[in-house]
């Protein structure tokens, strides 16, 4: 066993193809379904919105898509980024639990979306697009496009929630920063966005309201496609790339993983980390794995949510997806977890969550925060709010393993910093979160 803390690999370890966990499913996902002819959707019907390399990504059944060169050079700024064993958590905890994490804050934006703002960036500037537009709910995935948009340039159009735009506001001078045209979303650019306001004014918005807004303006350009920054199948397999590069590290610490966790809003972040160790588990070599999803209990989309065909956005502008839902008209509390605020979930999550193959949990705000400061006066680094829902989970498995003296080996994704997330922590510290 390894007794460093902090596991690297050189550069040339960043892996060359993403994972695509589809073809190993025991049963077939879901398709997506048109929701006016409700028959199974073609390539074509994604045409308007998505160039077509990652519409074949989208329903690809090959078990690996290979990563463009230069994409992968662009990785080499911040990848592979380390996984940490988290030895000042375990002795604040008191636990015989190993405790490691895939520390994605590291990227140039702070969080793990980088890894498929840059691919789908790359691609849509292969077929030509000028422009691309997209919503963000905290700005994690809106700074990342902002980024890998100027990186490949084009020009970003991002449509942030209303509430996190007001709560966070250095995450849209970031994205402005890099370049891009931000504005709160409900807006009155579009249709979808002034048919909300003309009913709640003051709505804090939701991402689904803010993905019907970037839709309508992807597909009314011409210039212009639509970027998403979760849920989608392609979105997940460019995120495969953070558990690869964690099942190699582990593998130098000389252990294996009993529980990997990850925080779910869309599902991007989970997938990224667990998919590759899940494959494991469906080949039958890893059977015991515990691959846990952890979302608030203000937004429970897995644990309080139906799987059921639901539309993606507000406005029902997309297709239909098989997933966990809490129905497309639902607007989430105004919680400081701005990214896991979605009613929806990724279908192949959701695929996996009711063939029984990973668990899903959901916890309040407040014990979140509580957990997520212990981290950062252990550890030194402050998670976003989102990835605290992953310490707290972690947290929560490492008490049981102390109560039930067995030593298991927790894996959880930092999947983003909580640098610009100070005031959710400053309204924890000054006792006005509940």
């Amino acid at each position: 066993m390894s007794r460093d803390t902090k596991i690297t690999l050189p550069e040339s370890e960043i892996p060359t193809h993403f994972y695509n966990i589809a073809p190993d499913l025991t049963t077939p996902l879901a398709p997506p379904i048109h929701p006016a002819t409700r028959e199974p959707l073609g390539p074509e019907a994604l045409a308007p919105i998505f160039p077509m390399s990652l519409i074949e990504q989208e329903m690809s059944q090959a078990p690996t898509v290979e990563i463009p060169g230069e994409v992968r050079e662009i990785y080499r700024l911040y990848r592979p980024t380390p996984v940490y064993r988290a030895r000042a958590f375990e002795r604040l905890l008191d636990t015989p639990a190993h405790i490691y994490y895939k520390s994605e804050h590291v990227s140039p934006v702070g969080s793990h979306k980088l890894n498929t703002a840059l691919v789908q960036a790359w691609a849509n500037r292969q077929e030509g697009v000028k422009r691309l537009a997209t919503e963000t709910g905290a700005g994690q995935w809106g700074s990342a496009l902002s980024c890998a948009c100027q990186l490949m340039g084009l020009e970003c159009m991002v449509y942030m929630v209303r509430v996190s735009y007001d709560q966070k506001p250095y995450r849209r001078v970031m994205m402005k920063t890099y370049g891009a045209d931000v504005v709160a979303s409900p807006s009155t650019l579009t249709a979808a966005g002034r048919a909300v306001l003309g009913t709640h004014p003051d709505s804090p918005g939701s991402l689904g309201i803010a993905i019907s807004e970037a839709v309508e303006d992807a597909a009314g350009r011409d210039d212009t496609k639509y970027a998403l920054g979760s849920v989608l199948n392609h979105v997940l397999l460019h995120q495969t790339i953070i558990g690869q590069e964690a099942k190699t590290q582990m593998e130098i610490a000389g252990e294996y993983p009993d529980i990997v966790i990850g925080s779910h809003g869309g599902g991007s972040n989970f997938a990224g980390l667990t998919f590759p160790f899940l494959r494991d588990k469906l080949k039958g070599a890893r059977k015991a794995l515990r691959a846990v999803a952890v979302e608030p209990s203000s937004c429970p989309t897995l644990t309080g949510g139906r799987r059921e065909y639901d539309f993606g956005d507000t406005a029902g502008m997309t297709p239909l997806l098989m997933m966990h839902t809490l129905g497309h008209a639902f607007v989430p509390p105004a919680v400081h977890a701005g990214g896991l605020r979605y009613h929806g979930s990724a279908p192949l999550v959701s695929h996996l969550l009711d063939a029984g193959v990973i668990e899903a949990e959901a916890y309040g705000q407040r014990e979140v925060f509580e957990s997520a400061v212990k981290f950062a006066r252990s550890e030194g680094t402050i998670p976003a709010p989102e990835s605290a829902h992953a310490v707290h989970s972690a947290i929560r498995h490492a008490l049981a393993a102390r109560e039930a003296g067995e030593r298991k080996v927790i894996l959880f994704n930092l999947s983003g910093h909580g640098l610009f997330d100070l005031s959710a922590y400053d309204a924890f510290l000054g006792g006005s979160i509940a």
